[in-house]
């Protein structure tokens, strides 16, 4: 019906160290930590908040360059929705709002390079990074996740 929807997933290939599989799976957590958070009256800096927050105390660093965003019959719409923040600041969620949240956590440092190719965009550290991300519909009472997998559970974690 003429509306988008937004959602990313990392994935591993081959072997890793135990680090690359933490940042992954913590990534995931924090996504899943977040949307069981995404209610009427929490604001969008309490979502930035506790996805830096959430990041801080697992060791890892959050990307500022890029953020969730509002979506619906454009791709990316306001509000942008940081991936830091302080609680009770900005816009409260209402019912009815559609946005994306997408943590990109990194190992190292945040700070990060677009490339030539004006597309890569890696971490000046070179440290690696990773992103999970839903499109939710604020409801009356929490959130639905539309962009949800058959394989997740947001509730495992």
């Amino acid at each position: 019906n003429n509306y988008y929807g937004d959602t990313s997933k990392t994935f591993i290939i081959g072997e890793t160290k135990k680090e690359t599989k933490n940042l992954v799976i913590n990534s995931q957590k924090c996504l899943y930590y977040i949307i069981n958070k995404i209610k009427p009256g929490v604001t969008l800096g309490e979502i930035g908040y506790y996805i830096q927050n959430y990041a801080q105390k697992k060791s890892l660093s959050v990307i500022k360059e890029y953020c969730g965003h509002g979506i619906g019959k454009n791709f990316h719409e306001n509000p942008k929705i940081l991936h830091y923040g302080k609680k009770n600041s900005g816009l409260r969620l209402k019912p009815g709002m559609v946005f994306t949240i997408e943590p990109m956590l990194n190992i190292g440092k945040c700070t990060n390079q677009i490339s030539d190719n004006n597309w890569t965009v890696t971490t000046n550290d070179n440290s690696i990074s990773s992103q999970w991300e839903h499109t939710l519909l604020t409801t009356n009472y929490g959130c639905e996740v539309l962009t949800i997998r058959q394989d997740e559970n947001i509730n495992m974690f």
